[in-house]
């Protein structure tokens, strides 16, 4: 299976994190623990409808977050969801630079995977190729989101995911951090 991101491996790791979040609710239509992480920034908290996504990156890291756009928005099961981040390479991105990332449904870790993000860009064949300069970006994934991912909240059925994913540099140094979380329940009452 070609890796590719709704969870969201920033820049190069942005294809990584939508399949793997794809296959996350995949997985979960068939059938939040949280991880230790800096305080968010206040300002950095980024709530739309449906879904929210948040910086809980440090002002050093290698990757700085600008914006992210989901269309539709909110997201729709069984519909194509297109995946836009706008972000910083605040130093150049190496070879061996590499994310953690984590799907949850509820409290339910359905995956962790660690991805090398320079191989993942090469295997989607993406626009952004290591090494990585310093510099503005911007990265445009689509996924296929499954039709069955449960709709109904009053089916007592959660489906409010959560995605972490924590890049690290090729000297092991933050890259990047970020939480997504996208509630497929109540799209218009989100948290």
């Amino acid at each position: 299976m070609r890796i590719a991101a709704l969870a969201l491996l920033p820049l190069l790791a942005v294809p990584a994190a939508a399949d793997l979040a794809q296959d996350a609710f995949q997985w979960a239509a068939d059938i939040i623990d949280g991880n230790s992480a800096p305080a968010p920034k206040s300002d950095d908290v980024h709530i739309m409808d449906g879904w929210k996504w948040t910086d809980c990156g440090l002002p050093t890291d290698a990757i700085t977050i600008e914006n992210i756009e989901l269309s539709p928005d909110p997201p729709k099961p069984g519909k194509n969801l297109t995946v836009t981040v706008h972000g910083t390479a605040n130093e150049k991105i190496k070879e061996g630079a590499y994310a953690d990332v984590t799907v949850k449904l509820g409290l339910i870790k359905l995956i962790q995977k660690r991805f090398d993000v320079c191989e993942e860009a090469r295997n989607a064949n993406a626009s952004i190729q290591c090494p990585i300069e310093k510099g503005d970006y911007t990265v445009v994934q689509e996924v296929a989101l499954p039709k069955e991912i449960p709709q109904d909240g009053r089916a007592n059925i959660s489906a409010k995911f959560v995605v972490n994913v924590r890049g690290y540099t090729a000297d092991d140094d933050d890259m990047v951090c970020l939480d997504l979380a996208v509630d497929f329940t109540n799209p218009d009452k989100f948290w």
